[in-house]
């Protein structure tokens, strides 16, 4: 049993939000914005503090520290994970962080655009919140808790590590990565460095849930090359690539594989961004299935329908490039289930009634079982991400706290 834990979880949470570290998709630099930086700084001022000796910032981003063993054990060396920049989605500049004491139920309306407003009848888990303290912004801004829930839960873990020596574990380390949201997460992590053998991404919504499986994802872009002219000569000339464009969409299923008629296990294709002009445009997809085979499958499918909107178009031409972004964690995690199996111990130690479920989307968990460092996700307490509504509760995040905790000494303990 873990001891009282004087908890700073919610402190570090409300400052670390109001940093500025949104990641931008269309930037070729590592982090993609150098503002991600800024919220390192404080994390690794903040270990430092706290004893972490080793915590420091490379020139990627990426923070890296080392709380030692203080066992005479074996025990594998754990890594927690958790993603400093907020999603380009929704503006995260001038987040301003409110806490709603002792929810009683019904909506909030955050304060400053009383538009936003959260009901439990679209944020359903609200109805499990009574009596506890939602934190949400002011209603202009998304607030943060992805991921910066998991990075002050594992902040606030760590705190207590280094102030309570008598609780035994195993080497653990910790790890703060940038441009999560934009999938480059650990396209500049140095594995050697970090040098683990297990891990978790802490980036997760509902209290209890421990998340082993993702979907598989490529990216598609499709460049549809038209044949272009002056208009006032274009009589049977003309092969406008915007239309081309447009009709390739409109055939793409609307009642299936498509996100909004999609859940649980079904894949989807999704158009994310449309450009160009009449020479030239492009169509950016991306490709989700919890089987990687149906990614080829759902990829022909769309291949299918723009070799018959090209038909027509016999002096257009068309290019795909299909490129890998991440694949199901569950093929590596199913080789290793103890791992999985330790989170689920984790989460009823610490009073929690465990949910083993799938994410519809990926982590850098994702891609880090593939890198060598089998990695489930475990809740944050994070809900309605990438928007304005965003949310999370006191009370759930110091539950993760506990269960990161506990997840520590189960390793030393079953080692």
């Amino acid at each position: 049993m873990i001891d009282k834990i004087d908890f700073t979880c919610v402190e570090r949470f409300m400052k670390y939000v109001q940093v500025d570290t949104q990641s931008d998709p269309e930037s070729t630099t590592y982090p993609s914005t150098e503002k991600q930086k800024d919220l390192g700084k404080i994390l690794v001022d903040e270990l430092l503090q706290i004893g972490v000796k080793d915590a420091h910032m490379d020139e990627f981003g990426y923070v890296y520290g080392t709380i030692e063993s203080n066992t005479d054990k074996k025990v594998p060396v754990i890594c927690f994970c958790a993603h400093m920049d907020t999603s380009p989605d929704c503006s995260g500049k001038n987040v301003k962080p409110l806490i709603h004491e002792n929810y009683r139920g019904g909506n909030i309306i955050l304060p400053v655009d009383k538009s936003q407003v959260i009901t439990p009848a679209v944020h359903a888990e609200l109805n499990n919140q009574i009596g506890n303290d939602i934190i949400t912004s002011d209603g202009t801004t998304l607030l943060g808790a992805d991921n910066k829930a998991g990075v002050a839960e594992i902040m606030d873990a760590a705190n207590y590590f280094m102030t309570h020596p008598e609780v035994k574990h195993g080497k653990i380390r910790i790890l703060f990565t940038p441009d999560e949201e934009v999938g480059r997460g650990v396209d500049k992590l140095d594995m050697e460095k970090l040098g683990a053998d297990y891990g978790y991404t802490i980036d997760g919504d509902k209290a209890g849930c421990v998340e082993d499986e993702t979907f598989s994802a490529d990216s598609v872009t499709l460049i549809i090359n038209g044949v272009i002219t002056h208009p006032g000569s274009a009589f049977g000339k003309l092969e406008n690539a915007i239309k081309i464009a447009g009709e390739i969409l409109a055939e793409l299923p609307k009642d299936t594989l498509t996100p909004e008629a999609t859940k649980d296990k079904e894949g989807f294709i999704h158009p994310v961004s449309v450009s160009g002009g009449a020479e030239r445009a492009e169509i950016k997809f991306i490709i989700r299935d919890f089987v990687t085979a149906g990614l080829a499958e759902k990829e022909n499918i769309l291949k299918n329908i723009i070799e018959k909107v090209l038909s027509s178009y016999k002096n257009s031409t068309y290019k795909i490039i299909i490129q890998e972004s991440y694949r199901n964690m569950k093929e590596v995690l199913d080789k290793v289930p103890f791992v999985t199996e330790y989170a689920i111990e984790a989460v009823k130690r610490s009073g929690l009634t465990p949910i083993r479920k799938s994410v519809r989307g990926g982590t850098d968990g994702s891609r880090l079982s593939f890198m060598g460092l089998p990695c489930p996700n475990v809740f944050a307490g994070e809900h309605g991400i990438h928007s304005k509504q965003e949310w999370c509760s006191v009370q759930d995040m110091q539950k993760a706290v506990e269960t990161i905790i506990n997840l520590a000494v189960i390793w030393g303990d079953k080692s």
